[in-house]
């Protein structure tokens, strides 16, 4: 199945699975893979490792210039780094997690995001994922999709991927960040998480990665008239 050149943006809630869905489709479609929520979540990690965000999620204004010098990247399997340095397990702990949400709230950050995401996709044929990719980043993507499920539901998922890697989490703190991301995510006053008029909206609450994959692909059959 040939897919035309396009771009796909798939925005949602947090630990809705986006990043695992996107991965799926690119490696479905041949598409390259963009992990916009990574590249918050170094920043964050960035700051919190230069004494830039507060206990009380005070973001010092020098993260704005010391932004310069971070650089940051995939590597072929999807993995990110800073400069040469892998950060993938430690941008996904809780620590970070329990802060990303005030950095990713901040307008300069946002921009330098941005402008990474757009440097990362020229050329075309790629897969995004974020809260803002369809609305603010890719407004014009030819297909948008819109992910949730409900916080229980993405509160267990998150749970059991801390567990699997040998933190010992608690549910209850979990649940409690979730739903905290969540307002923070959709009251902040840079780009708010909202489903775009043209996204299609897709709740994985009860499905597997297969049936969320056959969804997609029907999808973009239907759109592009491909058989």
């Amino acid at each position: 199945m040939r897919i035309p050149d396009i771009t796909i943006a798939i925005d949602g809630f947090s630990s809705t699975g986006k990043s695992s869905f996107a991965k799926l489709v690119a490696r479905k479609f041949g598409f390259q893979y963009l992990d916009s929520g990574a590249l918050y979540r170094a920043v964050t990690l960035f700051a919190q490792e230069r004494g830039l965000i507060s206990a009380d999620n005070a973001v010092d204004p020098g993260l704005r210039a010391a932004l310069d010098s971070l650089e940051v990247g995939f590597g072929p399997d999807g993995r990110t780094f800073s400069g040469e340095r892998c950060i993938e397990d430690e941008i996904r702990s809780m620590k970070v997690s329990s802060q990303v949400s005030p950095i990713a709230a901040v307008p300069y950050v946002r921009e330098w995001v941005d402008a990474c995401l757009h440097r990362m996709a020229a050329g075309g044929r790629v897969v995004m994922d974020g809260r803002d990719i369809g609305t603010a980043v890719f407004p014009d993507a030819e297909i948008k999709v819109f992910m949730t499920a409900s916080p229980e539901v993405r509160a267990r998922r998150r749970f059991d991927e801390l567990a699997a890697k040998g933190g010992n989490p608690v549910y209850e703190e979990v649940l409690a960040n979730i739903q905290q991301r969540d307002y923070i995510d959709s009251h902040r006053e840079a780009s708010p998480l909202r489903r775009a008029d043209d996204a299609f909206g897709l709740d994985n609450s009860d499905m597997t990665m297969e049936e969320e994959l056959a969804w997609i692909t029907g999808l973009v059959q239907g759109k592009f008239g491909i058989l």
